[in-house]
């Protein structure tokens, strides 16, 4: 998919926090302010305007134009709110989106296929990508884990990343 069509979720509305219509959400993002460039979020087929946004208990507290009560704050629980890829700011060097991870083929270094990076987690010691590989007849797909440093992946751009094979056991 290219860049600029795809959409990357920054939160998901976890609940309804007090009774005017204030939302508790889950980031996915550097924290409350990574959230705050964007005045506009896409919530499934609609959109919901920014108008305040405070740091909360496992996430953040948002407030939006188009919510004024705590039932409307309920109903949109499970709710991701997106943007598109291209509105995200620029990198850096060295820097990446796990949305840009996810999906690519994973290939070892003489190029033999291993399968496609599926999630990226970090479990705070750094981002581990988790590779899908193809499943074998009769069987389910196998997946392992494997951490985004430079031993493991030394390369990768848009369309694969190069896994040593020493750390897909």
């Amino acid at each position: 998919m290219p860049q600029s069509s795809q959409s990357v979720t920054l939160a998901v509305i976890i609940g309804a926090h007090g009774v005017t219509g204030e939302v508790r959400l889950k980031l996915f993002g550097d924290g409350p302010d990574s959230l705050k460039r964007f005045k506009s979020l896409n919530a499934g087929a609609r959109a919901l305007t920014l108008n305040q946004l405070r740091p909360g208990n496992n996430g953040a507290i948002a407030r939006f134009a188009e919510i004024s009560d705590r039932n409307s704050a309920e109903a949109l629980k499970g709710t991701e709110l997106t943007v598109a890829r291209d509105a995200l700011p620029p990198l850096e060097e060295g820097e990446y989106y796990h949305a840009d991870l996810i999906g690519l083929a994973c290939v070892t270094p003489d190029g033999a296929p291993i399968g496609t990076i599926v999630t990226v987690e970090n479990f705070g010691a750094g981002d581990i990508i988790e590779i899908e590989k193809p499943a074998e007849e009769g069987k389910k797909p196998k997946r392992v884990m494997v951490p985004l440093r430079v031993e493991a992946v030394p390369e990768w751009d848009a369309t694969r990343a190069i896994i040593h094979p020493d750390w897909l056991e």
